[in-house]
């Protein structure tokens, strides 16, 4: 046994022991970051991933149960970019990452953005969308409030929407400068504000 799956149009080699799990939640979010969430399909993450789809089955059981174990990997791997040193209070740390964290990996971002614009033409999507945005507005409470800022709801609103605003336009026009730009000004902003 070589080790690659050849059930896709390029062989892949397959995860080894123990990688399986996220090697499959990493295509998932992969396909819907670069097909659409309408491509999320067993057999679309078994090819990404080089392994037989009966594997992704095994492992979530159902459509559903695969894209919120996707969404909860993906959010793992972007929510803490929001500080470079959670809980500090630092507003220099303040979204130091994130401009690196998406030109490293943009489709943690694709694949949530994909997922947002699904559930305005499917409801029942609703749900999975307000868990993002209360992950990421949790997090960021959490931070302005370390730095001695009243976070009050409509604050965190306007700075994660802003926050938000920049990682969209960096991964559609892939512009990290502008991104780092608007970082940097949303600090100065915030920094009257702090303790």
């Amino acid at each position: 046994m070589t080790g690659i799956e050849t059930t896709g149009v390029a062989a892949r080699p397959a995860p080894g022991y123990g990688e399986g799990r996220r090697a499959l939640l990493a295509a998932a979010v992969h396909v819907v970051a670069t097909r659409g969430l309408r491509h999320l399909t067993y057999r679309s993450v078994a090819n990404e991933a080089g392994v037989a789809h009966g594997l992704v089955a095994h492992h979530f059981g159902s459509r559903d149960a695969l894209l919120k174990a996707a969404l909860e990997f993906s959010l793992a791997n972007s929510v803490g970019s929001i500080s470079a040193d959670p809980g500090s209070g630092d507003l220099e740390a303040l979204f130091a990452g994130v401009v690196e964290m998406v030109q490293a990996n943009p489709d943690d971002q694709a694949f949530q953005y994909e997922l947002i614009l699904e559930a305005r033409r499917r409801p029942e999507l609703r749900p999975h969308v307000e868990e993002v945005y209360a992950t990421y507005r949790q997090a960021l409470r959490g931070e302005l409030e370390a730095a001695g800022i009243d976070a009050d709801d409509g604050l965190v609103h306007l700075v994660f929407a802003a926050v938000d605003g920049l990682v969209f336009q960096q991964v559609c026009l892939d512009d990290s400068a502008g991104a780092r730009a608007g970082v940097e000004r949303l600090r100065t902003l915030l920094r009257p504000l702090a303790r």
